[in-house]
């Protein structure tokens, strides 16, 4: 990823570190794809460099076959594909990598800013439907600290997106602050009523109150997604389990939920993910009603697109 990182330096955010940093060895990882519902390994491996070909490194996926690489694609915005239920990278030679959002939240928040991510299938796995599982592997591995400053996008002035109208308007806006707060509401399952999150996001709030909620959705409306995906070839839902999702039926949830607004923390999972596209944690407020992944991605292209809504700043403690 390209990041054309100016001279100014600001104070850093309280609860993150003061330097990037990568793995401090690798982390191997298996499971099954959430909408191919195909059987994936996966291995995490630390950056040597923050610097790749002479650009900053950043998170890079690479697609492996029988131990051989197919190609590698960027965590990079400008690659990211619009796919019902989650987001998809695709590179120019058209190798793809979907289902990202978890695991990109989740090495944002345990501030693995430069990795090798390889897979020998197309989808991230699911794991339990929540970032926990992979909060707790990166733990598990340690970080090693890297020579650079830790990199944040600060946001200048307010962007704001929005779609629909009435009951089911959706709005998105991001807006100036000194450290990376979220304001979620989401109102989209009738009979819970509405849920709000709100907070600053730091590594430890993230693993504390975030990374174990699931995916989640109502099976009278994911019987019928299967279906169609089948008959027109599209991979949805697949890979749907009682073990990965938190299954609604009616008014309830299969075997209960996590926390009372484990929905809206969910939203803010994903949230954090598809922003994570920008290659760095935000310096701004995000404010979210009813977000979705084309929403999140509509944020940060309308921020990333917006002349003077941003700026690249090392943090120093």
């Amino acid at each position: 990823m390209s990041v054309d990182v100016g001279v100014r330096a600001v104070k850093l955010p309280a609860g993150w570190q003061a330097s990037e940093g990568t793995l401090a060895r690798p982390l191997e990882l298996s499971g099954h794809g959430l909408h191919t519902g195909r059987r994936v390994n996966v291995r995490i491996l630390p950056a040597a460099s923050a610097r790749l070909d002479g650009e900053r490194h950043g998170i890079v996926f690479r697609r492996i076959h029988k131990g051989r690489p197919l190609g590698t694609v960027a965590a990079d915005p400008a690659l990211r594909r619009g796919q019902p239920l989650c987001t998809m990278l695709h590179g120019s030679d058209g190798l793809g990598v979907r289902t990202v959002e978890h695991l990109l939240a989740s090495l944002l928040a345990c501030e693995i800013d430069h990795a090798v991510v390889e897979l020998d299938a197309e989808e991230v796995p699911i794991l339990d439907g929540s970032a926990q599982p992979w909060i707790d592997a990166l733990r598990a591995c340690g970080r090693t600290a890297l020579a650079q400053p830790k990199l944040f996008l600060r946001v200048l002035k307010s962007v704001s997106v929005a779609d629909g109208e009435g009951a089911a308007r959706r709005e998105m806006r991001v807006e100036p602050a000194d450290d990376y707060a979220l304001s979620v509401h989401n109102n989209d399952l009738k009979g819970f009523g509405d849920m709000e999150w709100h907070g600053t996001l730091t590594p430890r709030a993230f693993a504390d109150e975030i990374a174990s909620s699931r995916s989640y959705g109502q099976i009278k409306w994911a019987v019928p997604a299967i279906v169609v995906g089948y008959l027109r070839g599209w991979p949805i839902l697949r890979g749907a389990r009682l073990s990965c999702t938190a299954a609604i039926v009616g008014k309830r949830v299969v075997g209960g939920l996590r926390q009372p607004d484990e929905f809206v923390r969910h939203r803010v999972l994903d949230l954090v993910g598809d922003l994570a596209l920008a290659g760095a944690p935000l310096l701004g407020h995000v404010s979210a009603r009813r977000p979705t992944h084309e929403m999140n991605y509509r944020l940060l292209a309308a921020l990333l697109g917006t002349p003077g809504a941003y700026e690249w700043v090392e943090a120093h403690a």
